[in-house]
């Protein structure tokens, strides 16, 4: 079985205008036409909020790293640049201090070891019997 569509009359549509074309130009390597690629650095700076946040220095470079998106976003290529050097910088050293806080604390820890002892300290003041 098959099934027969509409019918469609030729001769009628070879006396008509044809539609008109769609033409797409696809311009590759034209330096106008290609945006500049700025790194915004959310991702460390996200990191650097949630674990290593010493001074607050992963927040400041999670808020440069948003004002960098933004700058990218409306076009300011200079400004999101600039935001997204000053981002990469506040991540390096707020990396470098958590770790050496991170390594500090364990080496106190592991040298002093009743050092953190909640209790003895509250026996030593004789807040607790």
């Amino acid at each position: 079985m098959t099934k027969e569509g509409p019918e469609v009359n030729v001769e009628a549509l070879q006396g008509e205008k044809p539609m008109g074309r769609t033409v797409i130009n696809i311009h590759g390597g034209d330096s106008a036409t290609t945006e500049t690629v700025v790194p915004d650095h959310i991702i460390c700076s996200l990191f650097n909020t949630l674990f290593f946040n010493p001074c607050c220095l992963g927040f400041l470079a999670f808020a440069y790293s948003v004002k960098s998106r933004d700058r990218r976003m409306v076009g300011d290529v200079t400004g999101a640049q600039s935001y997204a050097s000053t981002a990469m910088c506040l991540n390096i050293w707020a990396t470098i201090l958590g770790l050496l806080t991170t390594i500090g604390l364990i080496i106190l820890l592991n040298r002093y070891p009743g050092l953190f002892n909640v209790s003895m300290w509250a026996q030593q003041s004789g807040g607790a019997d």
